[in-house]
């Protein structure tokens, strides 16, 4: 007897479901990425032109002079740190490569605030490094000798581009351990010197992959608001936060969002024709390359090449802030009440935002999959594609695009209670931690969609086929299948959305609740009142909850070439 006997014949020739609930809530989630964008439009639009004048006059030169030459030394100092460190590593083998190999992705665990944070104590005139400068050259005070300020422009590209180098060095080292082994081999056997195969070979078949990492670390760039404002630098993304904190203008700060989100829009097509020249060398045969061996002073030369990086990155920061956190706890005894209360709202806020990225993200990935077959527009990938925007916005930019819409809903719900019950609950998401749940989810939705659709892209089609032939609907199929095989990708989703949300500050300093701290806002605030002890136990805090995601980049995307 057949197998198929057994099925009750109202499920065998039953109509599954389609999937058409999934796209539904698929496409509301991508609009609701797009509202703040669209509000951010609307409301540059809708103020006078006199707000274009003032700005053209007085704020958008300097700032965006400041932002265009951060941009390009960040990107020269990325670019030259994460590509010749990919190429020591690949190409070399030396003592400490293989911890190298992890040790310089320790950077991405550190904020950039909290970098700056760090240094500004450490490189302060009377601080521990230009103390023990002048030791060694003879100099007794601060007045014969002393190191350039830190406020200044060199200094927030010194700071950024120590911390944003992994971005380069992640994809080059991949591109460098498999695309280019054969020809590099090729290179070495006909007698081209070291110099020459990196220049020649390894270095214009990794400017794709190159691209695509300098792309990722100036997004974060644009991002940044704390380090630029610890050190002094007038960027947009300052611009943007001191014309709406300071000024209340939501207008003048809109106008300044669209001026960055050209840049952002160059940025993501240099991106992505990065990553389309990527495909080229797909078809060789993955081999990872075969590392030269050093010894003498050429391998002590480096072992001090590789270790810099990670010795300014992330050492030294980590150091100072486990010392200052060790003073704090040893002198005071503790830490404080609103510090503690701080904590506690991160961790709140941080769960109840991965849950929802989770879930929305499950959502536009499980809406394309299902209707792969049946959609020929794909408006599931398009979906996707624009749920993913949010990650690209600077946090600042979505903040001030999130106003106009969510004041719009407060006031409907108010009117709809005062109508009801005579009475308005008043700013329902607005003056509640709600409006922050809302900004990380829309911020790092892409986290989530791109680790489930990795996820689902490992299962076979076949299971699902299987699944809908026996009459399961697209839920159920979901539920009962995927899910169980779909573990890991949530975890390590829900990880990276975690530890961004704690790390989120330009969001936080604008849509946060009165009287609502988080470890971040805590740090910032500190910062700004020059009380550095407090503060460098909420940096320590953040950082150890950095180190979760970095482990997780060790443990998965570096096994290449060991």
């Amino acid at each position: 007897m057949s197998s198929y006997a057994i099925i009750p014949a109202r499920r065998l020739f039953s109509r599954p479901e389609s999937g058409g609930g999934w796209m539904l809530a698929a496409t509301a989630i991508a609009l609701a990425v797009l509202a703040p964008l669209l509000a951010l439009a609307w409301s540059a639009a809708d103020a006078s032109l006199d707000h274009w004048a003032h700005l053209a006059r007085f704020v958008l030169p300097q700032a965006l002079t400041n932002t265009v030459a951060l941009l390009a030394g960040v990107g020269v100092l990325v670019t030259l740190l994460g590509t010749g460190s990919a190429w020591l590593v690949a190409a070399y083998d030396f003592p400490t490569r293989r911890v190298l190999v992890w040790a310089l992705l320790l950077p991405l665990a550190v904020p950039t605030y909290i970098v700056a944070f760090a240094y500004l104590d450490l490189l302060h005139p009377i601080g521990p490094i230009q103390t023990a400068v002048r030791a060694l050259l003879g100099y007794d005070s601060p007045r014969e000798f002393r190191l350039p300020d830190l406020r200044s422009l060199s200094g927030v590209i010194f700071v950024l581009g120590f911390v944003l180098y992994p971005y380069v060095y992640l994809s080059t080292r991949v591109m460098f351990m498999t695309q280019a082994a054969s020809l590099i081999e090729a290179a070495r056997t006909l007698g081209t010197g070291r110099f020459g195969v990196f220049w020649r070979v390894a270095l214009p078949l990794a400017r794709p992959a190159i691209a695509v990492g300098v792309s990722l670390a100036l997004l974060e760039t644009l991002n940044d608001i704390g380090a630029s404002e610890f050190l002094g630098v007038q960027t947009l993304t300052v611009s943007i936060y001191t014309t709406w904190v300071t000024r209340s203008d939501l207008a003048g700060a809109a106008q300044i969002s669209l001026a960055m989100l050209v840049i952002v829009v160059a940025l993501i097509l240099i991106e992505r024709h990065g990553r389309k020249r990527q495909r080229y060398a797909h078809a060789q045969r993955m081999r990872p390359m075969q590392p030269q061996r050093l010894r003498g002073p050429a391998a002590a030369a480096a072992v001090a090449l590789g270790w810099i990086p990670v010795l300014v990155g992330f050492v030294a920061p980590a150091l100072y802030l486990a010392w200052e956190t060790y003073k704090r706890l040893h002198l005071v005894g503790g830490v404080s009440a609103q510090l503690l209360a701080g904590a506690f709202n991160t961790v709140t806020v941080a769960v109840a935002a991965t849950v929802v990225t989770l879930a929305c993200g499950l959502t536009v990935a499980w809406a394309g999959r299902s209707m792969r077959e049946s959609s020929r527009l794909h408006a599931g990938r398009a979906c996707a594609r624009i749920a993913s925007l949010g990650y690209a916005v600077p946090g600042t930019v979505l903040a001030i695009g999130l106003l106009l819409p969510l004041t719009q809903v407060d006031r409907a719900l108010n009117a709809i209670a005062a109508y009801f019950t005579h009475h308005a609950p008043g700013l329902l998401l607005m003056g509640s931690t709600t409006a922050l749940v809302i900004a990380y989810t829309l911020r790092f939705l892409a986290i989530s969609t791109g680790a489930i659709e990795a996820g689902l892209a490992r299962i076979p089609p076949s299971l699902e086929q299987a699944s809908r032939l026996l009459g399961e609907s697209a839920s159920g199929t979901l539920r009962r299948v995927h899910l169980p095989m779909l573990r890991p990708a949530l975890a390590a989703g829900s990880l990276l959305v975690f530890v961004d949300t704690m790390k989120e500050l330009p969001a936080t300093l604008l849509l946060r609740p009165m009287n609502f701290d988080t470890l971040a806002t805590w740090l910032y605030a500190e910062a700004a009142r020059g009380t550095y002890e407090e503060g460098a136990v909420a940096a320590l805090a953040i950082v150890l909850v950095g180190l979760l995601p970095v482990i997780l980049l060790a443990r998965t995307n570096l096994k290449i070439g060991h």
